[in-house]
């Protein structure tokens, strides 16, 4: 009946996404997260609801459906479980090793730096607020404080002055993931716009999306805009060194490559093996979302040429307050700003709660420029509105 049985590790928006995907493409999906309705637990077959940080409830998930493909959708997870399964004969996506590396971010940075050479901002790792304070030292000021362990930049800080240390240390540990209370401490990087470069990795090579450029509030995706101008030497660049990471972790999929981007030269930033929240833009923006390039390079099915439609652009929609009673409106104002000729699409995810500066939902848009597509996107999310009750 099904083409395929996948565990889905985490239930968000992307996650969400994914199970739709998957399920066009006939597979059974079984969603999995930390609470019960999540996003993508409303559009999969079966749900279950534990911490994948324990690693007996993950242990038994696993062996109770025994899925063809276990996809992590979060960080935090016991992935010595994974290498178990996988050891095994069940696929991780895109691996176990991958998985492993990329929710700790000084492992993959060691991978970047250390293995592979790549230019990345100077960094060191702290323990403790003295670590932190002697890791600025190295990097100097300003610099950039976030957990080794965290998603979405949650956690993540500025610093300008050494009086701020304390509290980006705080903040950061307040806001990490799992059990290690470790930050990175990094050089600030003075560049001039960032980029996601989605890089696929399929068993006939490996493929990229447009760059998409994001702007972070927070250290958060607020807005994203594909395709980004940028000279075609630092996109070779920047290609180069995605693919150099990507043939290092292995296996197949999707992979959120970041890059800072300078005058002359890209920096390696990070890595998610898996879809990127900036490229919720792909939903409007590609001939194939992210999410459905995902679901093919997983399943090995041939991809075509993926070509943007027009200048695209993404920009969420935020909750104020934490609430377990309230009503999205407003939809009807929103999809209104495409009714001009250009495209407008609003996505809710459906997360049972609010709470401050969390994603509910994200309005998307296609223009004449991407500056014209960030503006009608930012158009459309300022129409929906939440109320509390």
């Amino acid at each position: 009946m099904f083409t395929a049985k996948i565990l889905l590790l985490g239930s968000g928006e992307l996650g969400k996404e994914f199970v739709i995907a998957a399920k066009r493409l006939g597979c059974e999906v079984i969603a999995c997260d930390s609470y019960a309705n999540a996003p993508a637990m409303q559009v999969a077959d079966a749900a279950e609801v534990f911490s994948m940080l324990d690693a007996d409830a993950l242990r038994a998930a696993i062996a109770r459906h025994a899925p063809d493909f276990i996809v992590p959708e979060v960080e935090a997870i016991r992935t010595e479980v994974l290498h178990e399964f996988e050891e095994a004969g069940t696929t991780v996506v895109p691996s176990a090793r991958a998985t492993t590396m990329t929710m700790n971010r000084d492992r993959i940075r060691e991978v970047a730096a250390t293995e592979l050479g790549l230019r990345t901002s100077k960094y060191r790792y702290a323990e403790s607020l003295e670590e932190v304070r002697a890791g600025a030292a190295h990097t100097g000021l300003p610099c950039v404080i976030k957990p080794v362990m965290s998603s979405s930049g949650k956690g993540q800080s500025t610093v300008r002055t050494e009086a701020e240390l304390e509290a980006a240390w705080d903040y950061a540990v307040a806001n990490m993931r799992g059990d290690r209370r470790k930050v990175i401490v990094e050089e600030f990087v003075a560049f001039e716009y960032e980029i996601t470069l989605l890089t696929v990795r399929t068993r006939d090579g490996v493929l990229f999306c447009e760059p998409i450029g994001h702007r972070q509030e927070r250290g958060d995706y607020q807005e994203s805009w594909q395709p980004v101008a940028m000279p075609q030497r630092l996109l070779d660049d920047a290609k180069a060194m995605a693919t150099r990471v990507v043939d290092n972790l292995g296996g197949y999929g999707i992979f959120g490559v970041e890059f800072f981007v300078t005058a002359d030269e890209v920096v390696f930033s990070e890595l998610s093996p898996r879809p990127h929240d900036t490229g919720m833009v792909t939903l409007i923006s590609q001939n194939l979302s992210e999410f459905d390039l995902h679901a093919r390079a997983i399943l090995g099915l041939p991809i075509p040429r993926v070509t943007v439609h027009a200048p695209a652009a993404s920009a969420v929609i935020l909750a104020d307050r934490e609430a377990e009673r309230f009503a999205i409106e407003g939809l009807a104002e929103a999809l209104r700003v495409g009714t001009d000729g250009h495209d407008v699409d609003v996505r809710l995810f459906g997360k049972p709660t609010t709470r401050r500066n969390r994603r509910m939902g994200v309005a998307l848009a296609l223009g004449t420029s991407t500056d014209d597509a960030r503006e009608r996107a930012r158009r459309a999310a300022d129409a929906v509105t939440i109320r509390y009750s």
